[in-house]
């Protein structure tokens, strides 16, 4: 099942929504498309022409699920259930709603307690108008094996004896092919389904580039002011505004999960320079990260080159490395 939700991964939700199709056309098993919120739903819909599972739980206070869709659209959405309450009042408003239950892993994220799966099987006896697609897990990343885990509450689903039409679908995230492969064997009953998306749309990063526009450059002398803050050159050499700001997520730095101590050495340094002044940029010259003269604006940033270094003219491109989940890009260009 692929996945479009947030940004789409860089490429727009709409594009990754086209794509899902385009694999569809061309005989793939793929029936299913995720996003995010509801409020994806209309990016996606009139490009994708099967079901929607939308990821975040549906909850009776989210704006987005209390608006009514166009019944062709509605039809097609699957709701994430993760807790009892949530699914009496969804099946009360919506009786033939479609839906999976989403069972709390390790992650400890949203999801219901095997008692919680065996009760939820009570409201959908219940409400038999309502349809149940499966159950949902969602896995941490990087925790070795997760068949064990994965067994474990696989039992509970099947000891919570839901309603069987249609309900032995796994929408399930972080698998390996390996565990998909041993996971198939041994639950021959059920459809497997992962849920793809940071490895089916970035799988290939040498297949991606980006760049920026070099949009001015000024030569400069040691003790020369510049910037909205009135900074100083720290010696001779040359200030580049190049394209990309706040606007596009430049400067604005996500947590890593990387906890090492040469992770925590490296943010320790970052923080030596931003205390100085100099700060490393993203956008790379000749293969050498170059530095922030000032913090980058909502749309442009000033990066220093010292004196010898190549000098780029006004229209050229440079590399620039960002997280693509974390990016807007003013355009995509699809080559080859």
């Amino acid at each position: 099942m692929p996945v479009a939700k947030g940004n789409g991964y860089g490429f727009t939700l709409g594009r990754l929504a086209r794509k899902a199709q385009w694999l569809r056309d061309r005989g793939h098993d793929v029936t299913t498309l995720a996003v995010g919120t509801y409020d994806e739903i209309a990016e996606v819909a009139t490009r994708w022409q099967g079901d929607i599972l939308v990821l975040t739980p549906w909850r009776p206070f989210i704006p987005a699920t209390t608006a009514p869709l166009p019944d062709s659209v509605a039809k097609r959405v699957v709701h994430t259930v993760s807790r009892l309450a949530d699914l009496e009042q969804l099946l009360t408003l919506a009786p033939h709603s479609r839906l999976v239950l989403e069972r709390t892993t390790s992650m400890q994220r949203h999801g219901m307690s095997g008692r919680e799966l065996w009760e939820a099987g009570e409201v959908l006896r219940r409400h038999p108008a309502g349809r149940l697609e499966g159950v949902a897990l969602h896995l941490p990343l990087a925790q070795g094996s997760h068949l064990g885990e994965v067994s474990r509450l696989l039992v509970d689903y099947v000891a919570a004896a839901v309603p069987k039409r249609g309900a032995d679908t796994v929408w399930i995230s972080h698998l390996t092919d390996a565990e998909l492969a041993t996971l198939r064997e041994q639950y021959g009953d059920f459809s497997i389904r992962p849920r793809i998306g940071t490895q089916l749309w970035l799988g290939d990063r040498g297949a991606l580039r980006v760049t920026a526009t070099v949009l001015d450059v000024h030569p400069v002398e040691r003790g020369d002011s510049f910037g909205y803050r009135g900074r100083t050159a720290p010696k001779s050499g040359h200030l580049l505004v190049v394209s990309g700001g706040t606007a596009h997520g430049i400067g604005l730095e996500a947590p890593t999960g990387d906890s090492s101590m040469k992770a925590r050495a490296a943010t320790l340094a970052r923080g030596g320079l931003d205390a100085v002044g100099f700060v490393r940029s993203p956008y790379s010259i000749d293969g050498k990260q170059r530095l922030f003269a000032e913090p980058p604006h909502m749309q442009a940033s000033m990066l220093f080159l010292p004196h010898g270094a190549r000098v780029p003219a006004v229209g050229d491109r440079i590399d620039v490395r960002v997280r693509y989940t974390a990016t807007s890009f003013d355009r995509v260009v699809i080559e080859g």
